[in-house]
């Protein structure tokens, strides 16, 4: 049986010299050397490889999902995934799938053992990535405490708020009436109360 190879293209611009049919003519040449059927030619023009949805891409992984497809075949990996982390979670998802991935610069074929080799070693270095960040946002966090800063949100209590609404109370207004004066929810004006009832306590 044939096998059915899916071909995706990108490039970032159109007005620069990028010219999707450069990866294009690679990918069929590799293609037809390989004895695979064409599905589909799946091309992003213009489509920034960062963005969270690209047309072309989400119809290519719909057609993966329905198996409509054997093989992925792209001109080098950073045209597919834009993130290390969103390649890997792609990767992982064509596997089972039973999908091959094919990345023509790189010379990697996902379906054999050194590609096999090659995603375990994006795996670790995506780790190794998330690992970093946290241990950045860690230490963040310690040097801004050391420095007496505070961490979180800042409060949204206002304490002119605070005096205005007990005043309010104090000459027996419902919490829904001063919140119709003051355009505030029910659930705000109550909390603001006991909020400032306990610092007088």
């Amino acid at each position: 049986m044939t096998e059915k190879a899916a071909l995706y293209a990108r490039v970032s611009t159109t007005d620069k010299g990028q010219d999707v049919n450069l990866q294009l003519n690679d990918l069929r040449t590799y293609a037809t050397a390989k004895g695979w059927k064409v599905y589909r030619e799946y091309i992003d023009n213009g489509e920034s490889g960062s963005k969270e949805q690209r047309p072309a891409l989400n119809q290519l992984m719909d057609d993966a999902r329905k198996r409509r497809i054997d093989t992925i075949l792209v001109w080098r990996l950073d045209r597919f995934g834009r993130s290390l982390k969103h390649l890997i979670v792609s990767l992982d998802e064509l596997k089972t799938l039973g999908v091959g991935f094919v990345s023509f610069k790189e010379s990697l074929d996902f379906t054999t053992a050194t590609g096999r080799l090659m995603f375990h070693l994006l795996g670790a270095f995506s780790e190794f990535e998330r690992e970093l960040i946290r241990e950045r946002v860690v230490a963040g966090i310690q040097n801004s405490k050391s420095k007496g800063k505070r961490i979180g949100r800042p409060s949204l209590i206002n304490p002119n708020l605070e005096s205005k609404i007990a005043d309010m109370r104090s000459r027996g207004m419902s919490y829904s009436t001063i919140g119709n004066t003051l355009n505030l929810s029910k659930s705000t004006v109550y909390k603001t109360f006991q909020n400032s009832t306990r610092k007088t306590q």
